[in-house]
């Protein structure tokens, strides 16, 4: 039935904004990032620090595969009005613990507001859980800058990523690139401790979001036209700033947002996306958070909808 997977999408967009992220202690990424640092210490000891770090990730990558698969085996099975029911609303909860547009809000509405308050020590200690940058020395400038790049790039990461995975692959998809990009974030760093380790977890991201990066650039924009930012800037940075971020991918939607707020975002060292003067306020940052509501809201209905709908018309889309 294709009401299904559009019921569950919605299902789930309506329960991130209504409800937020549960505990960590009930969210299967939570769970997901426990059994990667229980596996680190055993490819450490490998001859190969690469070999010991792609193993653990096609590891870890099909436990979560063969959990989800055999829930959707299971659901499959089901029958009558009560199965669908039954179906759309665990699925649908499923898939918001992969997405996070109000997780996004709450965390970076916690930095603006040390900000505001004049505590910028604890700005950057909140700031500091939220990027892989040294915060300690930044300043007010810089810390809210830091604050919409990490809200921008995870659009991606947090949102339009796994909505764009469960379209063309189901439930199982959208895990597997969570459970990636949650790989990503734990020993992708490129420090002395996990350079090599999270080498193939890093590049097997990379490649999970080359596609929904740029599309969500593109959305953005979009967006940014609807909420009455600067979509015209948000295009021309788009376009020109993109691809100056180390990451192949996290410049477009950060680039996107610079442009629709008129400003510049700053990672000292490393770039400067925009070159808008506008000052990065709450005001701006209230602005951010529409876009990234809009921005979810029109990447469901431009992308994963018509996804969707055309697998299952061609007889492709077997998942739930």
């Amino acid at each position: 039935m294709i009401e299904i997977p559009l019921l569950v999408v919605a299902g789930a967009i309506l329960l991130d904004l209504a409800f937020g992220d549960p505990k960590n202690k009930y969210h299967p990424t939570a769970w997901i990032g426990t059994l990667i640092a229980s596996a680190v210490p055993t490819a450490k000891k490998m001859k190969s620090e690469r070999l010991g770090g792609a193993l653990v990730t096609m590891a870890i990558v099909s436990i979560v595969a063969l959990l989800v698969i055999s829930y959707e085996y299971v659901v499959r099975s089901l029958d009558g009005v009560i199965a669908v029911l039954i179906t759309t609303l665990l699925g649908a909860i499923l898939l918001k613990t992969t997405i996070a547009i109000r997780g996004l809000e709450v965390h970076g509405r916690q930095v603006m507001n040390l900000l505001s308050q004049g505590d910028i020590h604890g700005a950057r200690c909140s700031l500091a859980m939220l990027v892989k940058r040294n915060t300690k020395d930044l300043d007010e400038h810089h810390i809210a800058s830091g604050v919409l790049e990490t809200t921008s790039e995870n659009i991606v990461d947090g949102i339009t990523g796994p909505l764009f995975y469960y379209a063309l692959f189901g439930l199982a998809g959208t895990f597997v690139y969570r459970t990636i990009n949650t790989i990503d974030s734990m020993i992708g760093y490129k420090d002395a401790i996990f350079k090599n380790m999270g080498w193939f977890g890093a590049n097997c991201d990379k490649v999970l979001n080359f596609i929904p990066s740029r599309i969500t650039g593109y959305v953005m924009v979009l967006a940014a036209a609807l909420v009455g930012a600067d979509w015209k800037g948000s295009l021309v940075t788009l376009k020109k700033d993109g691809k100056k971020t180390e990451s192949p991918n996290a410049g477009y939607p950060m680039a996107a947002m610079a442009g629709a707020l008129g400003t510049k975002f700053e990672k000292v060292d490393h770039y400067i996306l925009g070159d808008g003067t506008a000052e990065i306020n709450m005001k701006q940052f209230e602005i951010a958070i529409r876009m990234v509501k809009v921005t979810s809201i029109l990447f469901c209905i431009l992308v994963v909808a018509p996804i969707i709908i055309i697998l299952s018309t061609l007889g492709w889309w077997i998942h739930v």
